[in-house]
């Protein structure tokens, strides 16, 4: 185990200081992907209450809304969890962001509207390829997304980016106890998804923005 000198709770109040340093400089990075006027989507939550600061794909969403750049954002609620609908629209509500809570079904037809010009969203864990671990859902956004031409972007940490990882293929997939589907009937449920490097847009981190080919932009990503 790693001992830190000095005091444990200034250790801990500089661990945090970092960490939200580290998300607003992701989230700033992320804002200059986005035009004014932007109707964004996010899944599941990436926000201060998963980061324990200001957030990655949410703080991306804040720095928009800040810079003016963000008319609305549309939150999957995220099943069967429902991280979207109890999280990440308290936080928007929260930082006065206009948005509006959907079925995670409701995506694809949102999109064919022509009321989504953005998906964004966090990270679990990044292949050294780009394949991206995340909350499940993500992969079927994804598809969606890349069908309607809108960009998807990854907003997450580089230590979330594995490089001794190669591609998604080896990341393993929690199955949670199928009680959080049905109480009734049996159930499977995958807790992530992993969706294919060729269907990002971009993945950003505190260095900036990566782009295709990743085994390349994400090389020099120093994970700590």
């Amino acid at each position: 185990m790693r001992r830190w000198g000095g005091d444990p709770a200034e250790r801990a109040q500089e661990i945090h200081r970092d960490e939200v340093e580290r998300c607003r400089r992701m989230a700033e990075h992320a804002a200059t992907l986005l035009d004014p006027g932007t109707q964004a989507l996010t899944h599941c939550n990436a926000g201060g209450l998963a980061t324990g600061g200001y957030g990655t794909a949410v703080g991306a969403l804040r720095a928009a809304w800040e810079q003016g750049l963000l008319a609305h954002v549309l939150v999957d609620e995220t099943r069967p969890l429902l991280q979207g609908a109890r999280l990440t629209a308290w936080e928007l509500e929260e930082a006065g962001i206009p948005h509006s809570v959907i079925a995670d079904s409701a995506a694809g037809l949102m999109m064919a509207r022509g009321e989504v010009d953005a998906v964004l969203t966090g990270a679990d864990r990044i292949a050294a390829n780009g394949d991206t671990a995340n909350k499940i859902g993500t992969y079927s956004l994804a598809v969606l997304a890349a069908h309607h031409r809108i960009p998807l972007y990854v907003v997450a940490p580089s230590t979330t980016v594995d490089l001794a990882t190669p591609s998604g293929a080896e990341i393993p997939i929690e199955e949670r106890p199928g009680a959080e589907v049905t109480a009734r009937f049996p159930a499977r449920n995958p807790a992530f998804d992993v969706t294919p490097a060729e269907l990002v847009a971009a993945i950003v981190t505190e260095h900036g923005v990566h782009r295709a080919p990743y085994s390349q932009s994400l090389a020099g990503v120093v994970v700590v």
